[in-house]
C-alpha cells in the first residue's frame, strides 16, 4: 500500500508544474474566427483540426445555413466552440431597414437556439458593414457586435502560407477573420497554433465585452 501512496504522491507532484507551466505560457490570447458555417465541406475537417490543435474558436454561424444544417452547429457547440450570429442571408445589414436587420438577426438567434439549445451573445455583420441601426438592433437582442483586426484574406484566395502568415502575425487581443469554406484555412489550423504558442499566445474567447480573454 506504501508504494501506491507514493506514487500517487509523485503523479501529483509531477502534474502540478505541468499545468503551471503551461498557464503561464499562455501570455495573451487571441480570437480565431470562422464565418460563413455551417458548411457541409469544411466544417467537420475544421472542427477536427481545432480539436487536434487543442485549440477553440468562435464560428459566426449563417441562419440560414444552420436551419438547413442544424446538426453541423450543433457539433460546433458539442466540441467547445462558441457560435455567433452571422445574419440570416449574409446581406449587407446597412442597406436594410431596422425592422429588416431585426429579422435578420432574430431568426438567426432562433436557428442557433433550436439548433445548440443557447442563444448567442456575439454578432459578426456581413463584410463588417454596420451602422447605428445595425448596432442598435443588435443590441435589442443582448448581441455584442464584433468585428475583426485582421483579415487572413482566406476569402480572397489566400494560399495556406499567407494565411498562416496574418494570422501568427497576431499580437494579444486581436481577433483574426477566416472562414468556414476553404480547405487553405482548414490546413492553417495547426500550423496558426504553433506559431501563435512560439509567441506565448494562445487561442481565446470573445466575451460580452468584445474583449478577448482565456477560454
Amino acid at each position: 500500500m506504501l508504494w501506491r501512496t507514493l506514487l500517487a504522491a509523485l503523479l501529483v507532484a509531477v502534474a502540478v508544474p505541468s499545468a503551471t507551466a503551461q498557464a503561464a505560457a499562455c501570455n495573451g490570447y487571441v480570437a480565431l474566427t470562422y464565418d460563413d458555417g455551417p458548411n457541409a465541406q469544411y466544417t467537420r475537417p475544421l472542427l477536427s483540426a481545432l480539436r487536434a490543435a487543442g485549440a477553440r474558436a468562435t464560428f459566426f454561424d449563417v441562419g440560414s445555413n444552420v436551419q438547413q444544417q442544424p446538426g453541423l452547429t450543433r457539433e460546433v457547440a458539442s466540441a467547445g466552440m462558441w457560435v455567433g450570429n452571422h445574419s440570416w442571408s449574409h446581406p449587407y445589414l446597412t442597406n436594410m431597414s431596422a425592422a429588416q436587420v431585426a429579422a435578420e438577426l432574430s431568426n438567426t438567434q432562433n436557428a442557433i437556439r433550436s439548433a445548440t439549445g443557447q442563444s448567442p451573445v456575439l454578432f459578426r455583420p456581413p463584410y463588417g458593414a454596420t451602422n447605428a441601426t445595425v448596432q442598435a438592433e443588435a443590441r435589442k437582442l443582448g448581441l455584442t457586435q464584433v468585428t475583426w483586426s485582421i483579415d487572413s484574406q482566406d476569402w480572397n484566395g489566400a494560399s495556406t502560407d499567407a494565411i498562416v502568415r496574418a494570422a501568427t502575425g497576431a499580437n494579444a487581443g486581436a481577433i483574426v477573420l477566416m472562414h468556414a469554406a476553404y480547405q487553405t484555412t482548414v490546413n492553417a489550423v495547426p500550423r496558426i497554433v504553433q506559431g501563435l504558442a512560439a509567441k506565448n499566445l494562445c487561442p481565446g474567447r470573445i466575451n460580452n465585452y468584445g474583449q478577448v480573454v482565456a477560454p
